[in-house]
């Protein structure tokens, strides 16, 4: 059965970590709460998703003012080991985010 729009799925293809990942691609200054709205995940999830990220190098933040700019890192490898031969930027190619997801 095919999803109606605005229903939400019960299980995706990509991860809550990849999710963030492609916002943050799109937007490098987007705030954590709009992470969490796009992604429909808890604040505090974003949060530490993000931090996750940066611990494992795939993005470095930097203070512009009172807000934060991130700078995804795309030559690294995924790390499952079935993605491991391919690199973040082909992720980042193969899936943006659309507009009507934006809304």
């Amino acid at each position: 059965m095919a999803l109606q729009e605005g229903d939400k799925p019960t299980w995706t293809f990509l991860t809550n970590h990849s999710h963030v990942l492609l916002c943050i691609a799109e937007d490098p200054e987007i705030r954590g709460r709009d992470i969490a709205q796009r992604v429909g995940i808890t604040e505090r999830s974003a949060q530490n998703i993000v931090r996750e990220l940066i611990e494992g190098g795939y993005l470095t933040r930097e203070k512009v003012g009172r807000r934060n700019r991130y700078t995804v890192h795309p030559d690294l490898p995924l790390r499952h080991p079935i993605e491991r031969d391919h690199e973040v930027a082909e992720l980042l190619r193969l899936v943006t985010v659309s507009p009507r997801a934006k809304a």
